[in-house]
């Protein structure tokens, strides 16, 4: 997705680009033998032809070759999922594909600023009331929108990075791609990295009308060669989740499971609760229980505890 004036004719140029770009890459990807076609000698661009997408999708090659163009209207959703599963497209991919297509619907063009559904007080609460456990609310954009003390104390560095601008906001994708000490932080750069941009490529086939979100891109597309190259290869993850490393300054190496649950909002906003936790046991369990005694500590000195009425 390029960044765009904003307009009904530039949002829809910018998602037919999407749509085209997406399928010749998922093409250029895919080996004739994984759906059992002859490798042969004289194929002149790596991946299938389209005749062959459009064969086992049981379309024409003309119809195929319009909708790579990015003429989806009128497309229906069952030739969309046969031209999904003609090119072997995961579930991720697969729902990226159909939100471009209904994204490309004309009451879906106009770009517009999107405004930040507020969090409930009860959303902070339940955050902060995890206090030995790291967690924090992420918007589709990957800003951090809250957390508990204790993301704060794990993530430290980049609530301190210079990425996180005017607002005070960090944001994942900044702080990856603008911020060279993410590269020490993240033991796992490269990996986490690519997480990063699919994260950011499924949120723009959901929102391709989010202004902000094009400017997000456009600015790591300008300022970073590293978004850029993994920018353009289209990958896509919906849901992100696993382990992470992370090598921090004050505790060392960290080794934690996070895993992250919808949390649908006012005005049909939905955003993550991410969670981490370190394996009872382990010496990261050992050195994450460190740093939540220092941040209690901390907060105890800060504001003392006021006895009960």
């Amino acid at each position: 997705m390029e960044p765009s004036s904003g307009n009904r004719a530039g949002s829809h140029t910018g998602n037919r680009a999407d749509i085209r770009d997406f399928l010749v890459s998922r093409r250029a990807k895919l080996a004739p033998e994984r759906v059992g076609l002859p490798a042969g000698r004289r194929r002149r661009v790596p991946g299938l032809r389209r005749e062959e997408v459009a064969a086992l999708a049981c379309v024409s090659t003309e119809w195929y070759t319009r909708l790579e163009k990015g003429h989806v209207g009128g497309v229906s959703e069952d030739v969309l999922e046969a031209v999904a599963r003609a090119l072997l497209l995961d579930e991720d991919e697969r729902t990226y594909l159909l939100d471009l297509a209904r994204a490309a619907r004309p009451a879906r063009r106009a770009t517009r600023r999107r405004e930040d559904a507020a969090l409930p007080p009860s959303v902070q609460w339940m955050v902060d009331s995890m206090t030995m456990a790291p967690a924090f609310i992420r918007s589709g954009r990957l800003d951090i929108v809250a957390s508990n003390a204790l993301c704060g104390a794990l993530y430290a560095p980049m609530f301190a990075s210079g990425t996180t601008g005017e607002r005070g906001c960090a944001n994942f994708a900044r702080y990856f791609f603008l911020d060279p000490g993410s590269r020490d932080f993240f033991v796992d750069w490269p990996e986490g990295a690519r997480a990063t941009v699919a994260v950011l490529r499924a949120e723009a086939g959901r929102e391709p009308g989010d202004r902000a979100l094009r400017e997000l891109i456009g600015e790591l597309s300008t300022r970073s060669p590293d978004f850029r190259d993994m920018w353009a290869r289209h990958d896509v993850r919906v849901r992100h989740e696993g382990t992470k490393r992370l090598e921090h300054p004050d505790v060392g190496r960290l080794e934690m499971t996070f895993r992250h649950l919808d949390l649908p909002l006012s005005r049909g906003a939905v955003h993550d609760l991410i969670i981490y936790a370190a394996e009872p046991g382990t010496p990261s369990a050992d050195r994450l229980a460190v740093l939540a005694g220092r941040t209690a500590a901390r907060a105890s000195t800060a504001e003392p505890a006021q006895p009960p009425r």
